[in-house]
């Protein structure tokens, strides 16, 4: 796990994580098949409108609190049948739909005043091994805490998916889903064995479909667009299955990855004072050369876990965070050798310390917050470091005075290693030569001073990017951008005058697949939002 330093929205946000093992709507943690019968049936469906004094707390749940949606009706589900029935009647009735999981999505896709039924899935939170498809079934409404704990002490396994525990599996198995052991095991939707899907047809019927990764599933397209063609855009998932594509047997401790027993974690971290723009330039540029020139397929450093963590001037300090199996010989050395690489980049003063840890509890510990805040966030996938240029746009972004400051920073994790010996065909999210995510997000509390938030950073981005248009656009020093992380900025030209268009930098050469995908399993573009997949046109 590598903790993240500074206030970043990350690290801010978040909901009370709820990790119990016997969860609704499915059987108890590591239960036999027919013990399933002994649970209690699942929860409602339960609708909530505006005079019900539940509305408030429901319609609340978006982290971003730029968004504010108000749906005629709230549907809480605890079955796919329940979505089934609520889908076909919205549809019937003509109402726009829209789910919601863990409610992370950084843009309106759900908060939207279009939108007249809300799909509530948090109930549906059951995970558990399912042995007839011999594969852990995950409901669409479980956060990624809930799926590490129950995989974790029922069977000792995980999926390699993001690092914050309150964010849904729902949409984040759907992206793509990374995270600090994906270096290792490849993205999480590198584990997907199958999806269920609520769909709609062109006669306007829902109806319930399960989809698979086989070669020969008439049903694959559907599996395959779930596989990074981003939520909302094809369905409501209510279950996912997981299996490593290599795994043989039915023994379920051998059909996902084992996380590390324990983790060495290191972090440097420089204060702001004394810290000069070229200091901070000499900090950045070897975090970079070194990631670019240490962290191969044979490098010792090929496990490493890190970040970068570079928070404005007013936020917090400079931070350099890395982790390491903690079982691998000779890991106390590497990472001795890893902190005095990164110390040597710059003259200013430092601080390090490592510490040991049970995977789990660091994986569960990443600081949790309160709920709801206004904020902006843009990415990119970079092929190799930033230039000269680009991290002096970077030290002037986070230097500036004026408005809202104490939520502002920019995010490097590393990239590679499982996650680029994929074929970026071989799933929908096709970013598989990329050494790094940036994140770059501001927040901020005064509605009054939102436009000059969203004008500070969308002015930064378009200077950071001015080689390619204002936008990450695939070249050597780009790969595009991660549709987890949806700026709908990108489709404004405005702000991207590259000549790229939006769905070619969220998913490269898959586009028009996913596009036959739509055509084929939601004719009547039921499920659409400001970035969702286009049929035609």
């Amino acid at each position: 796990m590598v903790a993240l330093a500074g206030l970043t929205r990350r690290g801010f946000l978040g909901g009370t994580l709820t990790g119990g093992s016997v969860l609704v709507g499915g059987p108890v943690l590591g239960a036999r098949p027919e013990a399933a019968a002994a649970c209690p049936p699942p929860l409602g469906a339960v609708t909530v409108d505006a005079d019900d004094p539940r509305y408030g707390d429901l319609v609340s749940r978006g982290r971003n609190g730029r968004f504010a949606g108000r749906p005629q009706s709230v549907h809480v589900v605890g079955s796919t049948e329940q979505v089934v029935r609520i889908v076909g009647d919205a549809v019937r009735a003509g109402k726009r739909i829209a789910v919601r999981s863990g409610g992370h999505c950084y843009e309106n896709f759900v908060d939207d005043p279009g939108v007249q039924v809300l799909i509530d899935l948090s109930e549906m939170k059951a995970v558990y091994f399912d042995p007839a498809r011999k594969a852990f079934a995950v409901e669409g409404g479980a956060t990624l805490g809930q799926l590490y704990r129950t995989l974790y002490l029922g069977w000792g396994v995980t999926v390699p998916g993001g690092a914050c525990p309150s964010v849904g599996v729902g949409g984040h198995l759907a992206g793509g889903g990374y995270g600090p052991l994906s270096r290792r095991y490849g993205l999480a939707a590198d584990h997907l064995h199958a999806v269920e899907v609520v769909v709609v047809d062109g006669t306007g019927r829902a109806r319930a479909v399960v989809a698979t990764g086989s070669p020969s599933d008439p049903n694959r397209d559907l599996w395959w667009a779930h596989t990074g063609g981003g939520g909302g855009n094809f369905g409501i998932v209510t279950r996912y299955w997981l299996r490593s594509p290599d795994a043989r047997g039915a023994d379920p401790s051998g059909l996902l990855p084992a996380p590390p027993g324990t983790l060495l974690s290191a972090s440097v971290t420089w204060q702001w004072e004394g810290m000069t723009e070229e200091a901070f330039t000499g900090l950045v540029r070897t975090y970079g050369a070194w990631h670019a020139e240490n962290t191969g397929p044979d490098s010792p450093y090929a496990g490493l876990m890190s970040g970068l963590t570079l928070a404005h001037r007013e936020n917090g300090p400079l931070t350099v965070n890395a982790a390491l199996d903690g079982g691998l010989p000779g890991a106390d050395g590497l990472m001795d050798r890893f902190v005095a690489a990164m110390a040597k980049g710059t003259d200013v003063p430092h601080t390090s310390q490592t510490s040991t840890s049970s995977w789990l509890k660091a994986t569960l510990s990443v600081p949790q917050g309160i709920g709801t805040v206004s904020f902006k966030t843009k990415s990119g996938f970079l092929r190799r470091p930033w230039s000269d240029r680009q991290i002096a746009v970077v030290h002037r972004f986070l230097t500036e005075s004026g408005g809202d400051r104490w939520g502002t920073s920019v995010n490097l994790t590393l990239l590679g290693g499982r996650m680029n010996a994929v074929e970026s065909s071989a799933t929908a999210m096709p970013h598989r030569d990329a050494l790094f995510s940036a994140v770059y997000e501001t927040m901020w509390g005064d509605p009054a001073g939102g436009e000059r938030q969203l004008a500070w950073i969308r002015e930064f981005y378009r200077e950071l990017h001015a080689d390619t248009g204002g936008v990450p656009a695939p070249g050597p020093a780009n790969a595009g951008a991660y549709i987890n992380y949806p700026d709908v900025d990108l489709a404004d030209p405005r702000w991207n005058t590259s000549g790229v268009p939006w769905h070619t930098l969220y998913y490269g050469g898959n586009y028009p697949a996913l596009r036959r995908a739509k055509r084929r399993w939601d004719p009547r573009d039921v499920f659409r939002h400001a970035l969702s997949i286009r049929a035609e046109g």
